[in-house]
């Protein structure tokens, strides 16, 4: 029986986990069309913003096992878009670079990712859609939800 409190609302993850469904979703064509998996523009995401990781500090920055990344991660440098070097303090290590093309291909995807976003948030007027990236911001940055 719903609550007669109009205060009262779904949670938070009941509101937007359908959401981020329809956001991936709405990604999948555009990383289909630039030949790159969600994986894989993650990989390249975090590279530039991070020039040079390990593979296992790559794993942990995306939220993937280490030995789940090597497929993707193979793909990449396949495709000229990554670069694995050893490490010189470490022969057992990896070093990870994005390549030119790989940050060119990484934003493009980003730029037909924003315009499918910017008509999703072209149903808010401007005021709110202002809001609801700063507060999405905001809480992306403090994320830490254990505490």
């Amino acid at each position: 029986m719903p609550s007669e409190d109009p205060g009262e609302r779904p949670d938070l993850a009941a509101m937007l986990g359908p959401l981020v469904r329809a956001l991936i979703a709405a990604e999948l064509p555009v990383l289909a069309a630039h030949e790159v998996s969600m994986w894989g523009y993650s990989v390249l995401t975090v590279l530039d913003e991070t020039p040079v990781r390990t593979q296992a500090a790559l794993a942990e920055a995306i939220g993937a096992d280490k030995s789940r990344i090597i497929g993707t991660l193979d793909e990449l440098q396949d495709a000229g878009l990554i670069e694995r070097t050893p490490d010189p303090d470490d022969r057992r290590v990896r070093l990870l670079s994005i390549t030119t093309q790989g940050r060119r291909v990484r934003r493009s995807v980003r730029k037909d990712i924003r315009a499918r976003e910017d008509r999703l948030l072209a149903k808010l007027p401007r005021a709110d859609r202002e809001a609801f990236l700063r507060v999405l911001r905001a809480l992306h940055e403090a994320r830490d939800v254990t505490r």
